[in-house]
């Protein structure tokens, strides 16, 4: 088990994808690491308990963020609240 941050929606200038967070992973700062863990699942819990799930599907820039989709109902105010990456 490895601790991650939320840090932002999947973005474009005028679109937000609303399933797709990019989250940046502790210890990892490179491109390279960060392939690593693609395919891996990961996991949310909310304040009240209830556990949304998602997978890594890629790497995001140079910088060893990763780009994952959960499952529907992951609220914006978890923008910036720790996740679980299995």
């Amino acid at each position: 088990m490895v601790a991650g941050k939320i840090i932002q929606f999947r973005r474009g200038r005028k679109t937000i994808t609303e399933r797709h967070f990019l989250i940046e992973i502790e210890g990892v700062a490179d491109k390279e690491k960060a392939s690593k863990f693609v395919g891996k699942s990961v996991v949310w819990k909310s304040p009240a308990g209830k556990e949304i799930n998602g997978k890594i599907a890629a790497t995001h820039g140079n910088k060893g963020v990763v780009r994952v989709i959960f499952e529907k109902g992951l609220p914006g105010q978890a923008i910036t609240t720790k996740v679980e990456v299995k």
